[in-house]
């Protein structure tokens, strides 16, 4: 798979602290994209082009990895252990704000004060899949999508339930469902023990019906024919030609995004 990167506008962007490169492109209400674990690889990259083709504009951060680089074992690996240690993402902790989340929020107030709608949406994707619900704290985010979502860690059943953000940033949130007509969509393969069913059970029992659960089947036998360790639903796992449940799950996402972002209130 080749993406051309060159096409993007490629600008450093500082906020809370942090200073990352952002890649930017369409036009239309703005979505930030939060690359999944190696970094900004061309599948994100493609998913990124797919949702500019949808009539939005992408803003996606690049906190890790090299931007282009293809996905390898080696790679990814590397990554991982870069990132189990880091301060800015904080892996393990439970019940925690992570710096990251912080900078995020800048990315999308800016975002959004330059795009129609009424605000913006946030995408994260396996490591990063939790901290769209965090940046959901920030007003100006009206359509957080958690896909995977596998901070922190599950290594632990505590872990395992933990919903990936401080319990007063999760408070906020549950106000803003309760006020505010904030929806979240999450997204998960049934047999990913990496974002583990008791997070998604987690957010059930807090968010209620403003939590969309989109669940595939990736049980021994499923219709798509998913392998035991299918886990990027938005990416890696799409397939057009025919198109199985993850091209749907995606088809979804870019629909509950116009949702909430051209929705007249």
């Amino acid at each position: 798979m080749t993406v051309d990167l060159g096409s993007w506008r490629k600008a450093p962007f500082t906020g809370a602290g942090l200073t990352y490169d952002c890649f930017e492109k369409g036009a239309g209400p703005g979505v930030v994209l939060i690359p999944e674990i190696p970094g900004l690889s061309p599948e994100v990259a493609e998913f990124g082009e797919h949702l500019v083709d949808a009539g939005f504009t992408v803003v996606i951060p690049s906190p890790f990895g090299t931007p282009g680089r293809p996905i390898s074992v080696g790679y990814t690996l590397g990554i991982v252990a870069r990132l189990c240690v880091s301060k800015e993402f904080r892996a393990f902790a439970v019940d925690a704000e992570r710096p990251i989340t912080k900078y995020l929020r800048v990315v999308a107030a800016d975002l959004a004060a330059r795009t129609p709608g009424r605000g913006v949406g946030v995408i994260g994707m396996c490591f990063t899949g939790g901290f769209a619900l965090a940046t959901a704290v920030e007003d100006v985010v009206v359509a957080p999508v958690l896909s995977q979502p596998s901070v922190p860690f599950p290594v632990s059943a505590k872990r395992r339930r933990d919903p990936g953000l401080s319990r007063e940033e999760f408070e906020v949130v549950k106000e803003r469902t309760r006020t505010d007509g904030l929806c979240v969509l999450g997204l998960r393969f049934s047999g990913d023990r990496a974002a583990p069913p008791e997070r998604f059970s987690t957010l059930r029992a807090q968010l209620g019906d403003a939590f969309e659960v989109i669940e595939l089947d990736s049980a021994p036998g499923n219709p798509d024919g998913y392998g035991k360790g299918a886990h990027a639903v938005l990416t890696a796992e799409v397939r057009d030609n025919p198109p199985n449940s993850a091209f749907q799950a995606r088809a979804r996402t870019v629909e509950f995004l116009k949702e909430h972002l051209t929705a007249t209130v």
